[in-house]
């Protein structure tokens, strides 16, 4: 894996460069970004992520989630995640934060401050080229579903992806 140095968050508000891997190792608070893409009709774009991720690998999450890297803007870190991991492109808007920590097996712990965005894309019109890397595919789904089929398989989803969806309607109300 290669290393890559983002925004950790010290107990009075500063940010300083942690290496993502070691942040993982001691749960220490960092940046994030967590990207929602939903249909006209109010479906959401999920994706599973790649089986060799060094965490949650073969999980279903939300449309993209990653870290800025260190001094890159967070805006501009949610565009550059989402055409790196579906190859695609579309405005987005800032929705909110949400803070959570959650273990994520391995000896991982994430402990995130997620700047959230969303967007809208037509499924018959929205081009993904998948990085394999990644993703390994991606699927539209109702919330009504999505909810369903958490509630069934829980452990077949990410878990900070298991507190967005609990905590839906405390993160806003999408578009329908």
């Amino acid at each position: 894996m290669t290393q890559i140095t983002i925004p950790a968050i010290a107990d009075d508000g500063t940010l300083y460069p942690i290496e993502k891997l070691r942040a993982h190792e001691l749960g220490v608070l960092h940046l994030a970004i967590s990207v929602f893409v939903f249909s006209p009709a109010g479906e959401l774009l999920i994706q599973r992520r790649a089986h060799d991720k060094y965490h949650c690998g073969g999980l279903w999450a939300n449309t993209c989630c990653s870290h800025p890297h260190w001094n890159e803007d967070i805006a501009a870190c949610a565009h550059r995640r989402l055409q790196d991991e579906l190859g695609a492109s579309l405005p987005l808007q800032p929705i909110g934060i949400v803070e959570y920590r959650a273990d994520v097996g391995n000896g991982l712990t994430e402990h995130e401050r997620v700047h959230m965005f969303t967007g809208t894309a037509d499924p018959d019109m929205f081009q993904l080229v998948l990085n394999p890397d990644e993703v390994a595919e991606t699927r539209w789904v109702s919330i009504a579903a999505l909810e369903k089929e958490m509630a069934q398989t829980p452990y077949a989803f990410t878990p900070w992806f298991r507190l967005y969806v609990e905590r839906w309607s405390d993160l806003w109300t999408p578009a329908a």
